[in-house]
C-alpha cells in the first residue's frame, strides 16, 4: 500500500531539502517528495509540526545473535530500532561464533531477512576469533553481505595484522572501523583515569589508551589509503587527531554515542553498573570535545554503540560486570535534548549526524529521499514529551543509565522498505 507523509517539514541534507512538503512512497519507493501529493488507497501519516527525514542509521549496534540470544536477537534488537527511529542498522561482529565467516554473515543476512523490522547490515571480524592474530575470510564476508569489518569490543593490538587489514579493506573497498585502545593501557581498568576513579578507589583507564592507538592507525591510514573510521570516540585528543588527519585529505572518519556527548563520569551515580562502559564515561573538557567535533564536522556520525547485557551478568559488582549499555530508542531524544535545544547544532545537523554522515562511510544505498530511493523514512517531534521506562524496551535487555527520564522530543513513525513499522 502505497503511504504518504503528510505536512511535515522534511529535511534531507543529501539534496539540501529543508521546507514543508509530502512525502510519497510506492511500491517501496520514494515517488516525490512535494506539496499535495495523493495516490489512491494511499495510508495517510499526518506529520503537521514533525520532522520528517531520511531514515535514520545507526552503524553502531551489537545484536548478539547467533551466540548471546538471551541478551538480544536479530528480532528483538531490531524492534528496539524500529522505536527508536532507525531504518538500518549495521551490527557488529562479536557473535558466538564470531562472524569471521562467509557462513555466519549469510546466516545474520537470512535471519535479517525473515525476523527483523528493520534493515539489518553485518560488519565482518577483522581477524579470526577477533583474537587480533589471523586475518579472518575477508573476501567471502564481502560477497555474503558485510559492509564493513572490525573487531569492535577488541582492538587489533599488532601492528603489523592491522596494516595487513587495511590493505585488505582497501582492495575491496570496505571501511576498517577500530575500537580505539591500548589493552597494555587500559588493562584492568573499570571507568575513567580521574578524579572520580581515585574517589571511589576503582582502576582507571587513562584518556590516553585510546589517543595512542588513533594515533598509530592514522598512521597505517597515511600508510595504507584505507577507510578509517574511530568508533565510539570519546576524547579530546583523538577527536583532534581525526580533525588533523581529515583537514590533510586522509579517508578517515568517526562517531560519537549518545553516552559520550550527554554524561561525564562526575555525574555518575557511584558503583552503578549501568555506567559502566567502554571507553568509559569521560571528565567535561572530554565530553565538550565530543560535542565541539559534531557541531565543526570533524564526527561524521551519531551511533548508539547499543551493547546489551542481561541483568543476571549486568546487575554485579561494577567491576565484574560486563561493559556496555543499551540505547537504540533514547538515541535520538538524547541528540535533540542535548545538542539541538542546547542550542549546540541545528536541525539539519543533526539529521546530518544519522543520515549523510553514516551513509557516507558505509556506503549502504540508504539515508536519502531522492526519487527512487529505498521507501525508509524517520518521522520525530521536537516538542513530544515521554518518559522513557526501560522495562518497556523491545529489546531483551535492560542496561541504561537513562530509565525514568522524561525527554522532550522524541521518534514517532518509522516506515522501512515503504512499511510503517513503528509509531508512537
Amino acid at each position: 500500500m502505497p503511504i504518504v507523509i503528510r505536512n511535515g517539514r522534511v529535511i534531507d541534507p543529501s539534496s539540501n531539502t529543508d521546507r514543508v512538503a509530502d512525502v510519497l512512497i510506492v511500491d517501496g519507493r520514494v515517488a516525490g517528495v512535494a506539496p499535495n501529493l495523493s495516490s489512491p488507497k494511499a495510508e495517510v501519516f499526518d506529520a503537521t509540526g514533525m520532522i520528517v527525514a531520511p531514515g535514520f542509521i545507526d552503524m553502531h549496534v551489537h545484536l548478539r545473535e547467533p551466540g548471546f540470544e538471551h541478551a538480544e536477537t536479530i528480532e528483538s534488537g531490531s524492534r528496539a530500532a524500529a522505536a527508536g527511529g532507525f531504518t538500518s542498522i549495521c551490527c557488529m561482529p562479536n557473535t558466538k561464533p564470531v562472524n569471521d565467516s562467509a557462513l555466519v554473515t549469510s546466516y545474520i543476512v537470512e535471519r535479517a531477512r525473515s525476523k527483523a523490522l528493520v534493515n539489518v547490515f553485518p560488519i565482518g571480524a577483522i581477524t579470526k576469533g577477533s583474537a587480533g592474530e589471523e586475518l579472518s575470510a575477508i573476501g567471502g564476508m564481502k560477497a555474503a553481505g558485510a559492509v564493513a569489518i572490525s573487531d569492535d569490543g577488541l582492538p587489533v593490538m599488532n601492528a603489523r595484522v592491522m596494516r595487513r587489514a587495511m590493505e585488505f579493506a582497501r582492495s575491496y573497498d570496505l571501511p576498517i572501523i577500530q575500537h580505539c585502545e591500548d589493552l597494555n593501557l587500559s588493562a584492568g581498568g573499570d571507568m575513567h583515569e580521574g578524579v572520580q576513579s581515585v574517589r571511589w578507589g576503582l582502576r582507571g583507564i587513562p584518556a590516553a589508551s585510546e589517543d595512542v592507538m588513533v594515533a598509530r592507525d592514522l598512521v597505517l591510514a597515511q600508510l595504507t589509503g584505507a577507510r578509517y573510521h574511530v568508533a565510539h570516540i570519546s576524547t579530546r585528543n583523538a577527536v583532534a587527531m581525526v580533525d588533523y588527519a581529515r583537514q590533510h585529505g586522509l579517508p578517515v572518519t568517526c562517531e560519537a554515542t549518545p553516552h559520550h556527548f550527554s554524561l561525564t563520569d562526575a555525574g555518575m551515580p557511584a558503583y552503578d553498573s549501568n555506567y559502566r562502559m567502554k571507553p568509559p564515561l569521560r571528565s567535561c573538557g572530554h565530553r565538550d570535545a565530543i560535542v565541539e567535533g559534531l557541531a565543526a564536522g570533524t564526527i561524521s556520525a551519531i551511533a548508539t554503540d547499543h551493547a546489551p547485557h542481561p541483568g543476571s551478568e549486568k546487575m554485579q559488582e561494577f567491576e565484574r560486570c560486563p561493559f556496555g549499555i543499551i540505547g537504540l530508542e533514547t538515541a535520538i531524544a538524547l541528540a535533540l535534548e542535548e545538542l539541538v535545544a542546547a542550542g549546540k547544532i541545528t536541525l539539519s545537523r543533526l539529521v546530518e549526524l544519522f543520515t549523510t554522515g553514516p551513509e557516507g562511510v558505509m556506503r549502504l544505498g540508504r539515508g536519502t529521499l531522492a526519487p527512487g530511493a529505498p521507501g525508509d523514512v524517520t518521522v520525530f517531534s521536537t516538542d513530544v514529551e515521554w518518559t522513557y521506562d526501560v522495562n518497556q524496551s523491545a529489546s531483551r535487555s535492560r542496561n541504561s543509565p537513562f530509565h525514568g527520564r522524561t525527554f522532550h522530543g522524541g521518534p514517532m513513525a518509522t516506515v522501512v522498505d515503504g512499511e510503517m513499522k513503528w509509531r508512537r
